[in-house]
């Protein structure tokens, strides 16, 4: 299953596009606007529709009002996500309805998913586009700006996307995500994405290193290795390929990166328990700017649950995945993922679900109460038995002791020394400054005199801490 569509981020809040050219914007001769959806592959994906309508002459606007293209990249995880998504299209709907040459497009999940829906049920959207076409983007525009309903949602086994530069959607231009694979092979009872996204395919290796090293010439300080699942990324080049034909693995990718430069940050979302392995791990231990977390979904902590949820790993062979991170990281920070309410799911295996969570003391969880979804293998194979409000129960407990497990890991930081890539300022004082250490923890703390910049490293030294957030000053 692909985790890292749980994550719904800030409960699926939206991404705006802004105007992230440089020059005079009134090159373009059209204009569009782009709100992504759930996880950070869709955020990643929609800088990839930027580079693509930039090429064909579009501006980005923050206005959706103003814009000739209309598009939501959407995300299937759960039924709110599409909900939310729905809401959106009927509030671009009647401003179309006074402005007829828009064009309103779905991408992502929910395209490949809904397709005819959206077309012929709704009547809400001119394009659909799935995860895969949007090389087609152009065509697409094109036959609908003549009247015709264009849909492309074909899935593909080789599309990387390793040749197209992603423009940088409001970014902060210090983090980047830079997509390392496509698609899914695992078949999580609960999960989507084999089906919207298609078959793993992983990205030519030497694409990805030169994608990060000219994002750390550009000035950024931090990349973040997406897909599915990247502990499986496998890349063999072809024989009329240049350069070197040995296949690469995940460890040797990490390390390729991480020797663009020490001063070039390495993270990587999101790892499945079963493909992580010692190469990952000593190859994380080894380098110091490769962040020392590491987000490892456990959804479950009852055996048969998880068989249930084909994820092919024991509540014990995860405990011992974690100890064996420890052994060798002891200063890894771990997040994870739970969902609560899975089918059939008793008293007791929701106990087993917080002792787990009491052993591996994740510093932070992304939690949700299991959502069907329709055309998944849970859809089909078993009842949605658990009730709405045990489910609820369920999920309130998980977030109780997660935010104490959470207070309690923060606050013994206090006292500790770390060093901190400066992001941002402060979103609640302009006097101070936001970066995170390498445990992927904010970290918040004054600015001081001192001449410094985002994209400058400080250590930092925690005075204080609330359960999400170290607060400290400059040493």
């Amino acid at each position: 299953m692909a985790e890292l569509l749980q994550k719904v981020v800030e409960e699926n809040r939206q991404g705006e596009a802004y105007a992230p050219f440089a020059g005079d914007t009134n090159i373009f001769h059209k204009k569009f606007y782009i709100e992504s959806y759930g996880c950070q592959m869709n955020f990643s994906d929609s800088e990839i529709v930027a580079s693509i309508l930039h090429d064909q002459g579009f501006g980005a606007t923050r206005n959706f009002e103003e814009a000739d293209l209309v598009l939501l990249n959407t995300c299937s995880i759960r039924e709110k996500a599409e909900q939310t998504v729905r809401n959106r299209l009927q509030a671009f709907r009647k401003t179309k309805d006074k402005k007829p040459g828009m064009l309103i497009g779905v991408l992502g999940c929910m395209a490949e998913r809904l397709k005819a829906k959206f077309l012929e049920e709704e009547k809400l959207v001119d394009l659909v586009v799935g995860p895969d076409a949007y090389r087609t983007l152009p065509g697409l525009i094109t036959e609908a700006e003549g009247g015709q309903k264009s849909v492309n949602v074909l899935l593909s086994r080789e599309e990387t996307y390793a040749d197209i530069s992603p423009v940088r959607l409001d970014s902060n231009g210090v983090t980047a995500f830079v997509s390392i694979m496509r698609g899914c092979n695992n078949m999580c009872t609960f999960c989507v994405v084999p089906f919207t996204r298609g078959r793993e395919r992983s990205r030519d290796a030497e694409s990805i290193v030169s994608e990060c090293t000219d994002l750390f010439n550009r000035g950024f300080r931090e990349v973040t290795l997406l897909g599915q699942n990247v502990d499986s990324y496998y890349y063999t080049p072809t024989h009329d390929s240049e350069g070197s034909h040995e296949s690469v693995t995940f460890a040797m990718l990490l390390e390729r990166v991480a020797l663009i430069s020490p001063l070039l940050r390495i993270r990587f979302s999101t790892s499945h328990p079963k493909d992580i392995t010692d190469d990952v791990l000593h190859t994380m231990a080894r380098y110091n700017n490769i962040c020392k977390y590491i987000h490892l979904p456990v959804q479950s902590g009852n055996t048969r649950v998880l068989q249930m949820m084909n994820r092919t790993y024991t509540r014990e062979w995860y405990l011992n995945k974690v100890k064996r991170i420890k052994e060798i990281m002891p200063d890894c920070g771990l997040s994870t993922d739970v969902i609560s309410g899975f089918c059939t799911e008793t008293e007791e295996e929701h106990q087993d679900t917080l002792s787990v969570m009491e052993l591996c003391r994740f510093d932070m969880s992304y939690m949700f109460s299991y959502s069907e979804r329709p055309g998944t293998l849970a859809e089909r194979r078993y009842e949605d038995d658990i009730p709405e409000a045990v489910k609820k129960r369920r999920l309130e407990e998980i977030i109780k002791l997660q935010n104490n497990i959470s207070r309690e890991n923060y606050q013994g930081d206090i006292g500790k020394t770390f060093e901190v890539l400066i992001e941002a300022t402060s979103k609640r004082s302009e006097h101070d400054w936001s970066g995170r250490n390498s445990q992927n923890k904010v970290i918040v703390f004054p600015k001081g005199n001192r001449e410094l910049k985002k994209g400058d490293y400080v250590h930092v030294k925690v005075n204080t801490a609330t359960s999400a957030t170290l607060i400290g000053e400059m040493v």
